[in-house]
């Protein structure tokens, strides 16, 4: 179908490359076209829309009756300033940081520029440390590796138990409502009691590019989070570089709804930045890609037409019931629509061709569905799609201003990344950022890359998997985790949420499958609304289902190193506070390996165990 629907028309910039290669197998890729001048600071930004379109709506969320409550980019500024001057009085500086425990909403947005505004950095962490852990054992070593001087949380008696478990006594806590018992605590009314003073615009004025703006925490895939050191330079870099690719927004400021967490470079930095520095507007979605949480993105969605919209695969999945059935909705999501955007997983072929159907079915044109590839580490923009590069795991070329480095690693290419959008390092742990930078100053990505086209580099880059998560078999042939794990949960689906491979040192791979428990269930609803996880996997009907794809998929197979022979359905969803389900979601896959050990014994076990699904045709 993608062929032969016209596509919407949308002003994309250059995607030039130069190419050196190099004797020992290493390629050089740059992009020609230098990067335009960009600001120095990203509140530069907030200052000049505030002066030159100062009623526009900046941001806008649902307040609890159901109405919008919005911004203007004057009043932005203004409340900016006097939460700048607030922090300053208490002393907040690149010793004594803010934190932000809460989620997206617009005190979160409002603090954290002040804080940038007075050159204060900020650390806004994942929800999921403070409200889904147990033990707050991520929260307390954060906590020690930044030194907070103040705590922001939206709710104290929502954030109560986490407060009192991982924050000093000593860190005054400020609050939107429900002051924390027992505690100093501060509404943020209280902050805004007040005047902004002399001492906000002299610390403005020495805020610069190398100014440590903000600390994003990422899952590493072992051990603790580090906290990427984020500048002015990588913030305004990347926009720049973003503008120029995303070239439409140059005349037509963006519009866009998004969910995606601000304590994650592609909410925090990506999308809200966008928006600023363009001088959009951001609608705050109060929904999530999840049953029950879909609905108000839903609702949202009818209400605002986003000119480029931002999501992962399931969210896009979710989405497409309610564009099948909702005319409304399909015309005002795609009505001023010009770009979607994913990241996080592979975009299933089923999807693509469902959004594409959708969209054609109102105004008879598809959208240019787009993807890329940065990290935490890059701001996170580095690589992107542009037209004629649409595809399954294809990430385009770099980005103005980008070197990239392909380097031979074990029969792949792995990417190294140089920019003003690079991380100097991770906060105050300077082992980890020596071992982050080769030699020649290039960003370690620790992805794989592969050209699309080895005769032609126009058509861009594909992904090739994280390289520090392939391994080999006992015969010594590698398995390529990255595409394999793709490749099965888009067979599997929508059975499956995600899959671990095993199989180091093994004759054959094996998988740990998470399932999708709304899925299998409706494939035999008979064992009623909610039944134990062990008992709903061991019926006939979900066993059957993934006999069958498993077969399926292994004729497919060209061979051991992508045919997987076994698997076994996990009863147990993967945890946070074990390492194996990161902040953002995704499955850590050496973590869920190691600590379920005796599951992979259970796997390559003889004889076999009966809750292992095998192939019935022998390997060839």
């Amino acid at each position: 179908m993608r062929e032969t629907l016209p596509l919407r028309d949308v002003r994309l910039g250059p995607l030039d490359v130069a190419v050196e290669r190099r004797p020992d197998g290493t390629v050089y890729l740059k992009n020609t076209h230098p990067l335009g001048r960009y600001a120095e600071r990203i509140t530069d930004r907030l200052i000049h829309w505030a002066d030159v379109a100062p009623h526009k709506i900046f941001l806008a969320e649902r307040t609890p009756g159901g109405a919008w409550r919005s911004l203007t980019y004057r009043e932005a500024l203004e409340q900016v300033r006097v939460l700048g001057s607030a922090l300053l009085a208490r002393g907040l500086s690149l010793e004594r940081p803010l934190m932000i425990l809460s989620g997206n909403d617009v005190d979160h947005a409002v603090l954290g520029l002040a804080a940038l505004y007075a050159g204060i950095p900020y650390a806004p962490l994942s929800p999921a440390y403070s409200l889904i852990s147990s033990d707050f054992g991520k929260l307390r070593y954060i906590v020690g590796l930044m030194t907070p001087g103040l705590v922001f949380a939206a709710d104290g008696e929502v954030f109560g138990r986490a407060i009192e478990a991982a924050i000093p006594p000593d860190v005054e806590i400020v609050v939107a409502r429900n002051p924390v018992r027992g505690r100093r605590t501060s509404l943020v009314s209280s902050l805004m009691a007040r005047a902004p003073d002399a001492a906000i615009e002299a610390a403005h004025a020495h805020v610069g590019p190398d100014t440590v703006a903000k600390v994003l925490f990422t899952s590493g895939s072992t051990g603790m989070p580090k906290g990427v050191i984020n500048t002015q330079r990588m913030l305004c870099a990347n926009q720049e570089q973003i503008r120029t690719h995303f070239a439409y927004f140059q005349e037509e400021p963006p519009v866009i709804l998004d969910w995606s967490p601000w304590n994650h470079t592609a909410g925090g930095n990506h999308n809200f930045n966008l928006v600023l520095y363009n001088g959009g507007t951001f609608y705050i979605d109060d929904g999530r890609p999840i049953p029950g949480a879909i609905e108000a993105t839903v609702r949202n969605l009818r209400e605002v037409s986003p000119t480029w919209y931002f999501n992962v695969p399931r969210g896009y999945e979710a989405l497409i019931p309610y564009f099948r059935q909702d005319e409304t909705l399909r015309r005002s999501f795609f009505k001023d629509l010009r770009i979607l955007y994913y990241a996080g997983a592979s975009m299933a072929e089923h999807i693509w061709d469902a959004l594409d159907e959708v969209a054609s079915a109102s105004y008879g044109e598809r959208i240019l569905m787009l993807t890329g590839l940065g990290s935490t580490e890059t701001a996170p923009f580095a690589l992107s799609a542009g037209k004629g590069m649409s595809g399954a795991g294809l990430v385009g070329l770099p980005t103005a201003g980008i070197e990239l480095k392909l380097v031979p690693l074990e029969g792949k290419l792995e990417a190294r990344i140089r920019g003003p959008n690079v991380t100097p390092g991770y906060w105050r742990q300077p082992e980890l950022t020596a071992a982050a930078f080769d030699e020649e100053g290039y960003y370690r990505f620790g992805d794989a890359l592969r050209f699309a086209d080895s005769q032609d580099v126009r058509k861009g880059l594909v992904f090739d998997g994280r390289v520090a998560e392939d391994f080999k078999l006992a015969t010594g042939t590698w398995v390529n985790v990255g595409p394999l794990r793709g490749a099965f949960i888009d067979h599997f689906a929508p059975l499956v949420q995600d899959v671990v491979v095993a199989g180091i040192g093994r004759n054959e791979i094996g998988a740990l499958v998470f399932v999708d428990r709304a899925a299998c269930q409706r494939l035999c609803p008979r064992v009623g609304a909610n039944p134990p996880a062990a008992e709903l996997l061991a019926q006939a009907e979900i066993r059957h289902a993934f006999q069958t794809r498993l077969e399926t998929l292994a004729a497919r197979a060209s061979g051991s190193s992508n045919r997987v022979a076994a698997l076994l359905l996990l009863d147990e969803p993967p945890s946070l506070d074990r390492g194996e389900l990161t902040d953002k979601g995704s499955i850590n896959q050496r973590a869920v390996l190691s600590n379920r050990a005796s599951l992979v014994e259970e796997l390559y076990a003889s004889p076999g165990s009966p809750r292992i699904i095998r192939l019935i045709k022998p390997l060839a």
